[in-house]
């Protein structure tokens, strides 16, 4: 943690801090729909207020720049909060859906209603995108919520406790900075709702501390996500797409394409396109399109990855500035070490398959990924990844893109996680949607009551 920030939260005061919210819910002040588009236009107010702080503090911690601070953090932000603050009135209003002839006379709609007080644990490689998305989220829906910041880009975290505990009443809004210590008290507690991103090992004790309490839960995990470049695909822009979205963040990035299945045919063609495409863009901390390895000892996790034998290109490291250069590896197969767990660092597996059934198998022999990416225009390829390979969001012709579309719902499945958000999928993701049939009171037909024969079943049957 950074040793200017505030004395560490005792269990005491977290278990008060989360009775007063609850307090403050059940007071029914979340409730309107004009005190949630009031505080959301007031997050937004303070985004902009306090933009050039996140910007120092983020470049503190990774070497981020201005730029990619802006693209893949806070841009993503204010159209969150523009969306939520456009449509919460629209989302709000019960959804009209039919009702069978057996409940007539009658109506039936869904109810959204807000879950209660929320717990979210963010995560380090984009602070501020995936620690406020979800309290946009969580606040649009009408909640109170407790935001725990990853502690290991410390300066991010105490911006972000500064920027809403110095002007959100704590009841309703809250950050806690921590550690472990803080975030095994957080858990400790019964929450309406967890939202937690990270890794699948630390999700697994995020959901086992919330079944006690049967709270409802999200989790937003990763995986070893393929991208397959088949026989057909286009190379040059392929290739173009993929090594910007294997790098952005230095590959710390849950979406980022984490091994290269291709065609034999056209191996060689990609690797010297991938090597083209790293020396065009001259990844560098100092030219501020790179960025450090957040900490020593995933830096050495990152850089043990790494075979001599097998680099293609790149392969430095320098551990006092902890950056690990742009790397491709090549001849890798699914034993190497760097096949066997998710690589989140800037190195990137290519390995060789002849038939698109060898390559599916070799997708499948893991865990469901958090993401697929496929490049090709063939249809039948197409329509073959999309249904015979699962995982949670994806693209074709291009990677990691798919998140910019707040109309697509982001989330994992299996192993990568469970539920989904952004947009709409927010709301729904930090609400409860209640199942309301309404029945008039002028006719009530005799067909469920006792004293059945087959004839009544007959109706009830057809009219179900």
């Amino acid at each position: 943690m950074n040793p200017e920030a505030e004395v560490a939260i005792t269990e005491q005061e977290i278990q008060e801090l989360v009775k007063n919210q609850r307090q403050y819910f059940r007071s029914n002040a979340t409730l309107p729909v004009e005190f949630r588009i009031e505080q959301l236009e007031k997050f937004r107010d303070l985004i902009h207020r306090y933009e050039d702080e996140l910007y120092a503090a983020i470049d503190k911690d990774f070497g981020k720049s201005k730029y990619h601070t802006q693209l893949t953090e806070i841009f993503p932000l204010f159209e969150e909060l523009e969306i939520a603050i456009k449509n919460v009135r629209k989302w709000v209003k019960p959804r009209k859906v039919s009702t069978n002839l057996l409940n007539q006379p009658g109506k039936s709609y869904i109810v959204p209603e807000p879950l209660g007080v929320t717990l979210v644990i963010g995560a380090w490689n984009f602070p501020y995108n995936l620690s406020l998305v979800p309290v946009i989220g969580s606040m649009v829906a009408g909640n109170t919520t407790i935001l725990k910041p990853s502690e290991l880009p410390a300066e991010t975290s105490r911006v972000m406790a500064k920027l809403i505990n110095e002007n959100f009443d704590p009841n309703y809004l809250r950050v806690v900075e921590g550690a472990i210590p803080e975030t095994t008290a957080l858990l400790n507690q019964r929450f309406d709702k967890i939202f937690f991103t990270g890794s699948p090992q630390v999700g697994r004790i995020v959901n086992q501390a919330a079944a006690p309490h049967l709270t409802n839960v999200t989790l937003e995990l990763g995986g070893k996500n393929p991208a397959l470049f088949a026989e057909d695909a286009a190379v040059d822009v392929g290739v173009k797409r993929l090594i910007w979205s294997k790098f952005v963040n230095s590959g710390q990035l849950c979406l980022a394409p984490d091994y290269v299945l291709v065609h034999k045919s056209i191996k060689d063609r990609v690797l010297e396109r991938m090597v083209h495409e790293i020396k065009k863009h001259n990844y560098s901390v100092e030219n501020k399109n790179f960025v450090r390895i957040i900490n020593a000892r995933n830096f050495d996790r990152v850089a043990a990855l790494i075979d001599p034998d097998k680099v293609y290109y790149g392969g430095e490291t320098n551990r006092e500035e902890r950056i690990i250069q742009p790397t491709v590896m090549h001849n890798v197969s699914v034993d190497d070490a760097v096949m066997q767990d998710e690589v989140f660092g800037p190195i990137i597996a290519v390995l060789e398959y002849e038939t698109l059934d060898e390559a599916f198998e070799i997708i499948k022999s893991f865990e469901k990924p958090l993401a697929g990416y496929l490049f090709s225009n063939d249809k039948t390829t197409k329509q073959r990844f999309l249904s015979e390979i699962p995982f949670g969001s994806g693209a074709i012709n291009d990677a990691v893109m798919q998140i910019t579309n707040s109309n697509l719902p982001f989330g994992g499945v299996g192993n990568s996680g469970m539920g989904r958000y952004h947009g709409e999928y927010s709301f729904e993701c930090f609400s409860h949607l209640k199942s309301i049939l309404e029945k008039a009171n002028f006719f009530e037909s005799d067909l469920k009551y006792y004293g059945h024969s087959d004839t009544q079943m007959k109706w009830i049957r057809a009219l179900s």
